[in-house]
């Protein structure tokens, strides 16, 4: 399976990235292009640690489970799934500027270093899951948009 720690996973993604413009369009889902990679370059942050969140309640019942059943093969990631609070973007922006911010946040992975990682839902993950649910989510939003 795709990690996001491997290099070669890390340039594919990347480069589909790159594919994004301000007339890209969703092919599911209330947000427009800017709202995602604002959503997207959030989630980075919450990764590598530069954004701190809270555990959800359900997520404490649940989160291990949903876990290991979102990451247990390839497939992706369902459209639709609701997301963290705090990650529904309303405002809009510039998109290039954004982009060019996720795509510094997704190399960054090359020198990962946020073991103690605690997702809001899913709850401490290892570094091994943190690469196969982030190169998940960042594939679902590229296929979101068709890229």
């Amino acid at each position: 399976m795709k990690s996001i720690f491997d290099e070669s996973t890390t340039d594919e993604l990347i480069g589909r990235i790159s594919m994004l413009n301000e007339n890209s369009k969703a092919q599911w889902g209330k947000m427009d292009v800017y709202q995602m990679i604002k959503h997207c370059t959030l989630w980075e942050e919450m990764i590598t640690g530069k954004m701190k969140t809270k555990r959800m309640f359900l997520g404490r019942l649940f989160g291990k489970m949903a876990l290991k059943n979102m990451i247990k093969d390839e497939k992706p990631v369902k459209r639709n799934m609701p997301t963290v609070p705090g990650f529904n973007i309303k405002d809009h922006g510039e998109v290039l500027s954004e982009k060019n911010k996720w795509i510094a946040l997704v190399k960054e992975h090359a020198h990962f270093s946020n073991t103690g990682f605690i997702h809001p839902f899913f709850g401490k993950m290892t570094k091994e899951q943190i690469g196969l649910l982030a190169y998940k989510h960042t594939d679902h939003h590229l296929r979101q948009f068709n890229c």
